[in-house]
């Protein structure tokens, strides 16, 4: 029987870590498309992320990604998902379907410099919800989901796009590049 292949890479990890920008860049050097589930949402509802959330809700518009997440059909894509979408079972598993799921890991320390005001970024907090306790209730979802972890810290754009890359070439499936 033939090992179905697992075509797309999907890059998930914590808002500000890179996921839109890194994406683009591995897109153009793997001449692939790439796809932004947070502005496919945006464009579709012509709302940024912040009015979605404010207009349904924090479920509501959890319930918004779950839906485009889950009806993706793209091959030898670049995916770079909103940072809540590992907290839905069925999302991941089929964006993990046809995907190499890459967890980009930065600390922290990392994340708080790089993230200004956390209510402009179109976030999925719970009231009273900080940046550091939703990296530590994310963090484990992010590492049981990645089939590869790919530790960004310190790394500009162009070297994680090289850190990524290098990693995806010792993974063990090799239709994934």
């Amino acid at each position: 029987m033939k090992k179905k292949t697992r075509s797309n890479i999907v890059l998930i990890g914590m808002p500000g870590c890179g996921k839109s920008t890194i994406g683009v860049l591995l897109a153009k050097r793997l001449s692939r498309y790439f796809l932004d589930t947070d502005v496919l949402v945006q464009v579709v509802h012509e709302k940024s992320l912040q009015e979605l959330i404010r207009i349904h809700g924090m479920d509501g518009f959890c319930q918004i990604e779950q839906d485009y997440v889950t009806c993706l059909d793209l091959k030898n894509a670049v995916i770079a998902t909103g940072g809540s979408v590992v907290y839905y079972e069925f999302s991941m598993q089929s964006l993990k379907n046809d995907g190499t799921l890459v967890y980009l890991k930065l600390p922290l320390e990392e994340l708080t410099k790089r993230l200004g005001d956390l209510n402009q970024r179109g976030m999925v907090l719970e009231p009273g919800q900080t940046l550091a306790t939703l990296y530590e209730k994310r963090t484990p979802l992010y590492e049981r989901w990645a089939d590869v972890v790919v530790d960004l810290s310190g790394l500009g754009h162009e070297a994680s796009a090289n850190a990524i890359l290098n990693e995806l070439e010792g993974f063990s499936d090799p239709d994934t590049l």
